[in-house]
């Protein structure tokens, strides 16, 4: 009922004002109930089943054809105007708007379905006391529900407490913004102590005030206000809906927002009607075509009307007016006649056709073995049939990272000890052996502890570790101790690692394996096990990470009472810190160092220092008293990391890699051979983005210059982007130059285009979150689109949804061109539905990117397939279509305007009826749909290997409104011919017995065979590949024509119905005259020869890309699928990012007492779902600690003061 009201609400003038604070009680229905909060059901469907048939037709009629059609059918049902049958449009008519209604109906039904699915998911609800199994939709603001391991969460949710020490969960945020890594939320304390009781949790009044619902993902501002006690709410205290609970046995929240007021659904943008340019341009041509009938009709009915004056007095006298009709009432009932006859210059049966031809190629995306996906059995799939032809005019590629580029699979992969780098395989000979799959595997049976996951090939490393080389266990024991990774032990020797970030845990995992087993932690020891001996460390200090620091330390003293410290960071940061006797082995490390660059690793340094017992003794009372300072505690803190970190001594280096997806590189550099511009917009941090940018040669150490823009005001954004751009393009203007225009049906759209500006060489760009969110204010973005569009490839980091949003639309905007969204998580929705083109990954976050796109497979590297191959062909077959289509029809509409002339402009057709009705719907329908479906100019390897054959589709080169003119006077000339061949050779002809032929019978005849024949050999021409079904299809309906035609003209069909049939004989007498098929052959060869020699000098003289292809295929065997190829190794002076988050550490976290409190023993599994990616498919498990929220109220790190203490 509610939902009825909000419907009509704004119809009965009552309108809503803006929500601009949310305010409810816990536990109280009756008073939440009162402000009308929306419940939790969602809605992602169009219609009901109310609103289905008007809106549905209404949206049907916006296409101008149908609009026509109905006017049509609307003239045929008056007798002094119509020369044909109303139904010969009405029913044509109700099958285009019944198939494509049912298309819809069934697209929506799926939504409905989905929406069902969702809604009626069941979670337990806290109602009069106790815990009810209720279905989601019906959860309301203010109710308290109970969340269990693996469930989704329900909506967005205060969190009040959990079965975890310090009332602490683990979250994963996949959905909303593409990392799988865990964050941790944590309840208020003076909530968080009911704990499980249902009574405790019944009888909570508190009260929250809180900011309305809206899109940030990262931010939340609210209070709650309990026994006269007010506590700060922000988002490390709110579970939002899309996230799924784990490693945490139980959970309760408070419902803060519901359904579409969730940060999910606010996110989700708005579901629009996609149409293609062609539709749009097919849109304006009909109105063209319009007024082109139009002005047809007014000349035929002007010379009517003079006819009539002049000529059509001397029959009167035979043939007397009807009552009250003159020479103008006349001239103005045969030019609405005229609209009927003329009215297939827009046949209706182009609609069905275009419909037909869109599910053909559907079909072929969805049966395409090529891009099915075995592993997971998941095919490729085209979610919508009309925008098949779109794909094939892509010019910007807008791209998530994680689970689309990369697996999000994190592995040590190489590392550099002692100056000797280890992770090559080499042969005999001292080659380089590229690593794969069967490529063999370090055998790690002798570590009973080792991780059966983790796969290494070098060797030699396992030995030097085993051998007792001091440096490499050093290098180990640094990876087992340096890090603040907490371990859980299920089973005696069965590890799980909870890590700040996937690939601190990868690093740990793999000092597991060589040896280096970290086992436990208290806040004051480190327990490992090295190389089967357990060994217990002191942990005197942790030297926390931060944004500024980008590195870690950690201060340990031995069981032998030797003390070290133990760093890692960024390479830049440590060597700057290094002692001078390590310069010889840096030079070395650094040529590894750049060596795992170019192969787009991720690199972190390592260093040691052996520490004096009484300086450490005196740094530690020092630390004590900064750590626990009102003042500067940040700065004091800060200058001791400096002083104790210093004169270190160099270890190594470690490479890990994130696994991209399988022929990610190659696919982006087709791509990019097509001339299609890629941007990755991902939630992810800067280093990690570009990283990947690197690995998928998208940003390349050959590029002029590649500009990071990561400034914090609008003034600095503004500033780095425009020197950017005058480094690129010096003699670029200042202001950017807008073309204002006109387009769309009845030139009503207003259109405006920044023209790309020319640049030399390539460049890249790369834009935080931060400065994306200012150069998208209106006053900066024109400027940010400048600049991105002369550049080959443009990252932006730490973006959130809606921002990729608004950098799609962006560009739709002012660019004109076709662009396509690919994503895999509920946080690429907004940018699937703002592009043109959305096309969602089936991965490892869900299904809700695929659930809004328009296009779906399970790999990256299939994007390639489905643009340049299936793509390309359904844009060339279309406009074929088109172009033939309109020369069909054009053609035979402009044979009766000749004859016009000839029959005092009467409105008589020049045609029999029957072949009227049947032209389009049996003779040339299906010859068309066989070119339309299984047409190709070259085959998919040839598509593939040149991808240059897809730049017309980008250049609308094929089908355009100077292509519609150039058919238009193609028809013209053919209609020439067509009327006037026949009409000469029959106008003073006799049969070879002598009597007379030249009836209007025999010439409706003649002039409708020759115009078949003429427009089959024409079809002919336009096909490139022949199959059975072509073949049979042309034959078969000249031979239809003929079948037709001997029956329809036969005494017998007279007989029975006279007055249908009046051609009786026609046929006979006409086609075994010689003279009438030496006609027919001179007509048709005065048509097609012009075309054949044409089409022969424009590839001698001018031959396109798709021309020089298609000769070099006749020349050529196929072309051999691409070899795998090693990656060529690039040496790089770029180091990527350090191995951690771009956020605050957790080194006091670590070093608490509270936190590693155990409840009591239970034996609960750490992840129940056997389908979970986590637990699949990476190499180890381990949960996130969280990233502190930049506005948080919490008190500072301390690094090691509970050490200090």
């Amino acid at each position: 009922m509610e939902s009825l009201t909000s419907y009509f609400g704004p119809l009965c003038g009552k309108e809503e004002k803006p929500e601009e604070e949310r305010h409810f009680r816990a536990n109280d229905r009756p008073f939440n109930l009162s402000y009308r909060y929306a419940d939790n059901a969602i809605k992602t469907s169009k219609y009901n089943l109310f609103t289905f048939l008007p809106l549905n037709l209404f949206e049907q009629f916006g296409r101008l054809a149908n609009a026509y059609f109905l006017f049509l059918m609307v003239l045929q049902l008056i007798p002094q105007v119509s020369s044909l049958s109303w139904f010969t449009t009405a029913v044509p008519l109700f099958l285009v708007l019944a198939i494509t209604a049912v298309k819809d109906a069934s697209d929506d039904i799926n939504r409905h379905r989905s929406d069902k699915q969702v809604n009626n998911r069941m979670v337990d609800v806290l109602i009069d006391g106790e815990l009810r199994n209720e279905k989601w939709m019906n959860v309301q603001v203010g109710d308290i529900i109970k969340l269990e391991n693996n469930q989704f969460v329900t909506a967005d949710l205060m969190l009040l407490s959990s079965s975890e020490p310090l009332n602490l969960v683990y979250v994963e945020t996949a959905e909303l913004d593409g990392e799988t890594n865990l964050k941790v939320k944590q309840a208020l304390t003076v909530t968080g102590d009911m704990g499980d009781s249902t009574d405790s949790l019944a009888s909570f009044k508190g009260e929250v005030r809180c900011e309305p619902p809206n899109n940030r993902l990262d931010r939340f501002r609210g209070t709650l206000s309990l026994d006269g006690q007010t506590y700060s709410l922000d988002n490390d205290k709110v579970l939002l809906r899309g996230c799924t609970l784990r490693n945490t046995e139980w959970c309760f929240g408070l419902v803060i927002f519901g359904g579409p007021d969730t940060k999910l659904m606010q996110n989700s943008g708005k579901t629009t009607l996609k149409r293609t340019s062609i539709d749009h341009l097919m849109n304006v041509l009909v109105l063209c075509i319009f007024g082109f009938l139009a002005s047809m009709c007014a000349v035929l009915a002007i010379g009517n009307g003079i006819w009539e004056v002049r000529e059509g007095s001397v029959f009167t006298v035979f043939l007397p007016r009807e009552q009250g009709v003159n020479a103008a009432l006349s001239s103005f009932l045969s030019f609405w006649s005229y609209v009927i006859v003329l009215n297939t210059v827009v046949p209706i049966s182009l609609y069905v056709s275009v419909e037909i031809i869109r599910l053909g190629n559907s079909f072929f995306i969805d049966w395409d073995r090529k891009m099915y996906y075995p592993k997971s059995d998941t095919p490729a799939q085209a979610r919508t049939t009309t925008l098949n032809e779109e794909l094939g005019q892509i010019k910007y590629i807008f791209s998530d990272k994680t689970g689309t580029l990369t697996q999000n699979i994190m592995t040590f992969n190489k590392c550099s000890i002692n100056g000797k780098a280890y992770g090559e395989l080499f042969d005999f000979s001292g080659q380089r052996v590229e690593i794969t799959e069967k490529s063999e595997k370090v055998d790690f049976s002798w570590n009973q502890l080792a991780d059966p996951k983790f796969f290494f090939h070098d060797h030699s490393l396992v030995e030097t570790v085993r051998e007792g080389n001091q440096e490499a266990q050093a290098f180990f024991r640094l990876l087992a101790l340096c890090h603040t990774v907490m371990p859980e032990e299920k089973k005696e020797g069965e590890l799980y690692y909870q890590a700040q970030s996937p690939d601190e845990g990868a690093l740990v995992t793999a000092a597991r394996n060589f040896g280096f087993v970290f086992r436990s932690r208290t806040p004051e020891t480190i327990t490992a096990v090295e190389m089967g001996r357990q060994v217990v460390y002191e942990l005197l200090a942790v030297l926390d990470f931060n944004n500024v620091r980008k590195r870690m330390s950690v201060i340990v003293r031995s069981p032998e009472g030797k003390l070290t410290l133990y760093c890692k960071g960024a390479d830049t940061i440590i060597y700057e810190r290094l002692h001078p006797s390590c310069n010889k082995l840096k030079e070395v490390t650094t040529g590894h160092l750049n060596e795992y660059a170019g192969d787009g690793l991720r690199t972190l340094v390592l260093a040691y220092k052996d520490l004096d017992e009484s300086y450490m003794d005196e740094w530690k009372l020092r630390h004590h008293e900064a750590s626990t300072a009102m003042d500067d505690r940040e700065e004091r803190l800060d200058q001791l990391y400096e002083e104790i970190e210093k004169d270190l001594q160099l270890l190594g280096a470690t490479a890990v890699e994130d696994k991209l997806q399988d022929g990610v590189p190659q696919t982006i550099e087709q791509l990019a051979k097509a001339d299609i511009k890629i941007w990755v917009l991902t939630g992810d941090k800067q280093e990690t983005a570009e990283n990947i940018g690197y690995s998928c040669n998208m940003l390349r150490e050959e590029m002029k210059e590649i500009f990071v823009v990561a400034a914090n005001t609008a003034e600095a954004v503004k500033e780095e982007l425009r020197n950017a751009r005058r480094i690129m393009c010096p003699d670029s203007a200042e202001e950017p130059s807008v073309i204002k225009a006109r387009a769309g049906l009845f030139w009503l759209q207003k259109t405006e285009r920044v023209e790309d500006e020319k640049v030399d060489g390539d460049y890249g760009l790369v834009i935080n979150g931060h400065s994306l969110a200012f150069a998208l204010d209106t006053d900066l973005h024109l400027e940010l689109l400048r600049t991105a569009c002369m550049c080959q490839t443009v990252i932006c980091c730490r973006v959130t949804p809606l921002q990729k949003a608004q950098v799609v639309q962006l560009v739709k905007k002012y660019k004109q061109a076709v662009t396509l969204a690919i994503g895999d998580g509920a946080n690429d929705v907004s940018m699937i539905k703002a592009a043109h083109i959305g096309v969602g990954i089936s991965g490892q976050e869900g299904m809700q990117a695929v659930l809004s796109s328009d296009y779906s497979f399970a790999q990256f590297r299939y994007l390639q397939r489905l643009l340049l191959v299936h793509g390309r062909w359904s844009y060339l077959r279309m406009c074929k279509f088109l172009q033939y289509f309109f020369y069909k029809n054009f053609t035979f509409t402009f044979v009766h305007f000749w004859y016009a002339f000839f029959c005092g402009f009467s409105a008589q057709t020049v045609y029999d009826e029957w072949f009227i009705t049947l032209y389009n719907l049996v003779y040339t329908a299906l010859p068309v749909l066989a070119m339309s479906i299984f047409d190709q100019d070259v085959n998919d390897r040839w598509s593939s290997q040149y991808p240059q054959l897809y730049a017309p589709g980008q250049l609308n080169l094929y089908f355009s409104k100077k292509a519609f003119v150039s058919c238009m006077m193609h028809s013209c000339y053919s209609s020439l011919i067509l009327f006037f061949i026949p009409w000469a050779a029959m106008h003073d002809t006799v049969r070879d017995d002598g009597k007379d032929i030249a009836d209007y019978q025999s010439f409706a005849l003649l002039a409708q065979t020759c115009l078949l024949i003429v427009m089959s050999a024409q079809l002919c021409l336009d096909t490139s590949y022949w199959t059975a079904v072509n073949q049979f299809f042309v034959w078969g309906s000249l031979a239809a024509y003929f079948a037709v035609t001997l029956t329809m003209y036969s005494n017998g069909m007279f007989l029975i119905f006279t007055s249908s049939f009046p051609f009786i004989g026609t046929a006979r007498n006409s086609l075994n005259q010689p003279n009438v098929w030496l006609t027919v052959f001179l007509t048709s060869l005065l048509c097609i020869l012009p075309v054949v020699a044409f089409r022969f000098i424009l590839i001698q003289l001018w031959p396109t890309a798709n021309d020089k292809v298609r000769h070099k295929v006749r020349k050529e065997a196929l072309p051999a699928p691409a070899p795998r190829r090693p990656p060529t190794r690039r040496i790089s002076t770029r180091r990527s990012g350090y191995a951690f988050s771009h956020a605050q550490g957790y080194g006091d976290l670590v070093t608490s007492r509270r936190f590693l409190l155990r409840l009591p023993l239970r034996s609960r599994p750490l992840f129940t779902q056997t389908d979970s990616p986590l637990a699949q498919n990476q190499p180890q498990h381990y949960r996130t600690i969280p990233e502190e929220a930049e506005d948080s109220q919490k008190p500072p790190p301390t690094g090691g003061a509970a050490a200090a203490q």
